[in-house]
Formats: C-alpha cells, sequence, structure tokens
C-alpha cells in the first residue's frame, strides 16, 4: 500500500465513492497513488497537505481502490467537496473509471496531527464513530417496472422525513409533503415547491418519493432534474429512442422535477414536458416540482406550463430561523457521532443564515479543521477566518455605520450622542470601542473612516479598541457571546 505521508492500520467500516468495472493490471498497484498524488497537488493546490498528506492507498485485482483515512471527518469532506476530482486523478493515471472505497484507520493505528488539537473542540476521530453506510449501486431499470431500490428511481438514501428538520419557517412545507406522500395523485397535485437555493426542497422531493415507495411496494416513482430529463430527451432525438424516453417518463406513478427553472428557454422540451404533464395528471398520477422561484416568476417558460404548475398547491420554503439553524447542526453533528463546544455552534448559527447547505458545510468545514489542526485552541477568530467565503456571501454583511451605532446604543442603555462625544466613563468606552470594532467588521470602513464617524478621533484609537474587544473575546465566553449577538441583530433583514 502507498502512502503520500504516513502509514495507518484499517477497519473493515468501507463506503463506496464511485462505480467502475475494468480490473487492474498488475504493474498498475505499486506506483500509482504517487501519481494519483502528483495529480491532486496540481488541482486542488494547497488543499492538498490538508486533506490528502495522511491517505494510502492500494489498488486490488479486481479493480478496487482501497484508500485509508484518518478519521471519518477526513473522509466525509473528501466524498463531499472533492469525489469527482480523486475519482479523474485515479481514472487518468490508471487508464480508466474505478470503484473507490474509503477504510477509515483504527482507533489503535498511528495518531494523525488532529489528535493534538485543543480540548475546547471535543470532537475526534475517536468520537465520531463509524463511516458512514455503503451506498446503493446505481443500476438500469425497465422504466414501466417498480423500482427495486431507491436509486433506480433515482432517489438519495439520505434524504427522508426523519431526517429533514422541521422548524417554524418550513413546518407548513413538510406537513404537505408528507400528506402527498401519504396519498399520491389525490391531494394537492402538482405540488410545486419554491425556494432560495439550499432550503430543503431537494430533500423533500427524495423524502416524498422516498416514502411513497415504502408505502406502495409496486409505486413506480422517478426523481430527475429538469437538466437530467433536457438532456435525456435530446439524446432521445439523436438515438430515435423517442418511445423508451416516453415511456420511462409517462408510464410512472410519481414524477418527481427538480430546479424547474432550467426548462426556461427551451421550447422543445417544454413542448415535451407539457405532454408528459398532461398524461400523467390526466391519470391521477402524483407530480412533484421544485425550482428556486414561483412558477410566474420564471422567465421564458410558456404560460400554459405556469398555468398547470398552479392548478395544485404552490408553496415557499421560507430561511430557517435560529433556533431551526441550531437544531439542524445539532442534527448534523449527531449524525458525526461527535460534540461541540455550544458557542461554536451558536456562532455559525447566528453568521450562516441563508442556505441549509452552507450550514451544514460550515459546519463540517470547522469539525474538520479542528479533527486535523495542530494544537490550535478554537477561537471566534479562528472559525471567522475559516469560513471567510461563506459568511461573505450572506447578505446584509455590509451595514451602514448608524445602524451599528444604534444597536450598540441600545444594548448599553446610551444615547448616540455620548457614542461619538468625548465623554468617557468606563459603560460609554466600551460601547464606543466595540461599536469601533463592529464598524471596522462589519461596515468594512478604514480606519480613518471609523475614527471621522466616531467623533473624530484618530486611527490609533480606533486600532486599539479593536484590540481590546478582540482579546477580551478571546478571554470571557460572555462577552464573546453578546458581541456574535450584536452582529446577528445588526446583520439580520
Amino acid at each position: 500500500m502507498e502512502t503520500c505521508h504516513d502509514h495507518y492500520s484499517s477497519s473493515n467500516s468501507v463506503t463506496e465513492l464511485m462505480p467502475g468495472t475494468e480490473p487492474l493490471p498488475p504493474s498498475s498497484t505499486d506506483p500509482f497513488w504517487s501519481q494519483v498524488c502528483a495529480v491532486l497537488r496540481i488541482r486542488i493546490g494547497r488543499e492538498f497537505d490538508r486533506w490528502f498528506r495522511n491517505l494510502s492507498a492500494e489498488a486490488s485485482q479486481d479493480g478496487t481502490v482501497l484508500i485509508t483515512v484518518p478519521n471519518p471527518i477526513n473522509q466525509l469532506w473528501i466524498e463531499s467537496n472533492y469525489a469527482n476530482v480523486l475519482g479523474e486523478a485515479i481514472a487518468e493515471v490508471l487508464g480508466g473509471p474505478r470503484l473507490i472505497k474509503f477504510i477509515v484507520a483504527s482507533p489503535g493505528a498511528e495518531r494523525p496531527a488532529s489528535d493534538t488539537a485543543g480540548p475546547e473542540l471535543a470532537l475526534s476521530y475517536r468520537q465520531i464513530g463509524t463511516a458512514p453506510a455503503e451506498r446503493e449501486a446505481r443500476v438500469v431499470v425497465d422504466p414501466v417496472r417498480p423500482p427495486e431500490s431507491l436509486s433506480d428511481a433515482g432517489l438519495s438514501a439520505k434524504f427522508s422525513f426523519e431526517n429533514f428538520v422541521v422548524g417554524t419557517t418550513n413546518s407548513y412545507c413538510a406537513a404537505v409533503a408528507r400528506a402527498v406522500a401519504e396519498k399520491p395523485g389525490r391531494i394537492y397535485n402538482p405540488l410545486f415547491f419554491h425556494s432560495a437555493p439550499g432550503l430543503g426542497k431537494t430533500h423533500l422531493l427524495h423524502a416524498i418519493g422516498r416514502e411513497i415507495m415504502f408505502r406502495k411496494k409496486r409505486a413506480v416513482v422517478r426523481y430527475v432534474t429538469s437538466e437530467s430529463f433536457t438532456n435525456e430527451f435530446i439524446d432521445a432525438i439523436r438515438k430515435q429512442t423517442l418511445p423508451q424516453f416516453r415511456g420511462k417518463y409517462r408510464k410512472v406513478d410519481v414524477l418527481l422535477i427538480d430546479d424547474v427553472q432550467f426548462f426556461a428557454g427551451k421550447d422543445s422540451t417544454q413542448e415535451e414536458f407539457f405532454h408528459t404533464f398532461n398524461e400523467l395528471f390526466n391519470n391521477t398520477k402524483q407530480i412533484v416540482l421544485a425550482s428556486d422561484r414561483a412558477p410566474g416568476d420564471i422567465k421564458n417558460l410558456e404560460a400554459r406550463l405556469v398555468s398547470r404548475f398552479d392548478w395544485g398547491l404552490t408553496t415557499q420554503i421560507q430561511m430557517p430561523d435560529y433556533e431551526t439553524r441550531m437544531a439542524i447542526l445539532s442534527r448534523k453533528l449527531a449524525d458525526l457521532g461527535g460534540t461541540m463546544e455550544p458557542w461554536i455552534m451558536e456562532f455559525i448559527a447566528q453568521r450562516v443564515r441563508t442556505d441549509v447547505r452552507k450550514l451544514e458545510g460550515s459546519l463540517m468545514r470547522v469539525a474538520a479543521h479542528f479533527s486535523i489542526a495542530e494544537g490550535v485552541p478554537p477561537s471566534e477568530v479562528v472559525i471567522e477566518n475559516l469560513l471567510r467565503d461563506v459568511l461573505d456571501q450572506e447578505p446584509g454583511k455590509t451595514v451602514n455605520i448608524d445602524r451599528i451605532q444604534r444597536f450598540v446604543a441600545e444594548k448599553y442603555d446610551i444615547r448616540l450622542s455620548e457614542m461619538v462625544g468625548r465623554g468617557r466613563p468606563k459603560m460609554i468606552a466600551e460601547a464606543r470601542q466595540v461599536a469601533m470594532y463592529l464598524t471596522r467588521e462589519m461596515a468594512k470602513l478604514s480606519l480613518v473612516e471609523v475614527g471621522k464617524a466616531f467623533g473624530g478621533r484618530d486611527h490609533g484609537t480606533v486600532i486599539h479598541a479593536c484590540k481590546v474587544v478582540t482579546a477580551r473575546m478571546e478571554q470571557t465566553e460572555e462577552f464573546r457571546s453578546m458581541i456574535s449577538d450584536l452582529k446577528a441583530r445588526i446583520s439580520a433583514p
């Protein structure tokens, strides 16, 4: 077995990443991993050392590539972010796609550097548990016969009603989805979900399909994105297999179409889907659709399709509130089998508000970072830098100075005039320093601009204020929590 850095002993916990078919020639089993690592270094740059340096691999005669990872966090991060590039690198070196399986190093093996991480983050590879269960392989089935597994229907086993976190902003949509799953074709047909990306539309589509398949063993369910539907339609025209294509989508009991907005401007595809929709609807078959906007807001979508989408129920999934975001993070952490300091969870929930996928991804990134960090104790500054690209995409990140001063003045129960005045009582001075720090962080103003906004103070005063607040945040959890709460309130829509 070759390694890019160190070797680890392995357990029997294995998960499948992608399918492959061809056996490996014996001559390619020895040097291949070094070549794969060389390709990965070029393609992912500095991130290679973080995620691939401690991996080892061997290629078996049956075409399987076994990759040993130091902990499940490392594995999940690679699966979530580098599955394609890893598969492509292996295919490039070995001359074709291969079956890739992960093996998690046993706890008794040589520990990776992550075990030296600070005690404040109680999340390590020893506490995570075993690797995820082996994924189902996708197979081709006769479109008119009931699928025998979730993957046959295009569904993912990881999305269910049981792991969909219900909060005040999505409870109605979850209830409607359950109702459709219990009585497909009889109520809310079609059902149309819309929301901003990452709020659970795809999860609900898969959950509906999964539940129907469990309730009705012979139900024919099919999930597809509008892009895949379009590509299959074009391919059917090219190969002159339109009857088979139409049979695949018109002889089902439940059709789940994701990302409907991508039908826009594709006239022939819209024509085909129009007739598919009519046949299913007229035969009381359930249709569930999802889009990033309401039907009437999708430009270049035929009016007759918009009209039909409105025949049933259209419902919007709202952004999750703070309590729901905390519940989502708690569920995700439980799935990982680990623990984390509450203030870290609160920080992520307060700062990542608009996208559940980014919310869960942020948790994974923080957990992964500290699981491999060498003695780096978690702090708000470190985590904020770690999530900088995510936080910068959040709306409301740039706010005006008047709003910051107003919220800080209310928090400290002082007048705005005192905030910018020359008074130096302890409470006023602290409020002024906090406001200066938040102005630098959130309004992105220069030192000179901040000083001018606070009574014409010089840039040295602003630097001192920021240092004092930063130091206190690192020393006192209560103060850090107060600053995080202020940030969340100031940046709230």
